[in-house]
């Protein structure tokens, strides 16, 4: 289990990472991430919702999703 999974999230943009007692604040679009991340959809599935969601280009939200990611890895809270 990555831990992102047992983040506890609110709508407000808290997160709180109970394994580390870490806390961070996040933005709308990265609440959507993390929440379709514990669905398990992968990279390009939340890309498409994005693109949906936000009206952008799929491949515009693609790109932000793998940088996200790419930081949620270093952060420790996904493999």
């Amino acid at each position: 289990m990555s831990r992102v999974e047992t983040l506890a999230l609110n709508d407000s943009g808290f997160a709180f990472d109970p394994m580390s007692g870490e806390s961070f604040t996040l933005n709308e679009t990265a609440i959507e991430i993390i929440k379709a991340v514990k669905e398990g959809k992968n990279e390009r599935e939340i890309a498409e919702q994005l693109s949906t969601v936000y009206e952008v280009e799929t491949l515009d939200s693609f790109t932000d999703v793998l940088d996200f990611i790419k930081q949620l890895k270093n952060f420790g809270l996904v493999d």
